[in-house]
C-alpha cells in the first residue's frame, strides 16, 4: 500500500470517527485528545470567524472582535464562500440547534 492510499484510509478513519459521535461531550472528549489546547482554540476561532463572516461583518471588526490575523480572515472568507461548503453547512445546522455551554478547554495565548 503506498502512503497515499495509507493517508486516504487514516483521513477516512478519522471521518468516520467525528461522524460517530453523538454529544458535544463526546466531540470535546475525542477533540481533547486529538488536538492541542491551541489547536483547539485556532479551529473554535475559524468558526467564529466564520460566523461573523456570515452575518455580514468587515475583515476588520471580525479580526479585532476574535484576534485572528487578517491572513486567517481571509482564508476563512475564501473557505467559506467557496465550493467546499463546510463552513456554511456547519453554520445553518447550529442556528437550528440551542447554544453550546462555553467551552471547557483552556485558551492558548494568543500569538498572531
Amino acid at each position: 500500500m503506498d502512503k497515499s492510499t495509507e493517508k486516504n484510509q487514516e483521513l477516512d478513519a478519522l471521518l468516520r470517527a467525528l461522524c460517530s459521535l453523538g454529544t458535544p461531550d463526546e466531540a470535546r472528549a475525542l477533540l481533547s485528545d486529538l488536538c492541542t489546547p491551541r489547536e483547539l482554540d485556532d479551529l473554535s476561532q475559524r468558526l467564529a470567524v466564520a460566523r461573523m463572516l456570515a452575518d455580514g461583518r468587515s475583515y476588520v471588526d471580525v479580526s479585532r472582535a476574535t484576534g485572528a490575523s487578517s491572513t486567517t480572515v481571509s482564508r476563512v472568507s475564501k473557505c467559506l464562500n467557496g465550493p467546499a461548503g463546510g463552513y456554511r453547512m456547519v453554520l445553518s445546522r447550529l442556528e437550528r440547534i440551542k447554544p453550546l455551554a462555553p467551552s471547557a478547554f483552556p485558551s492558548a495565548p494568543r500569538g498572531e
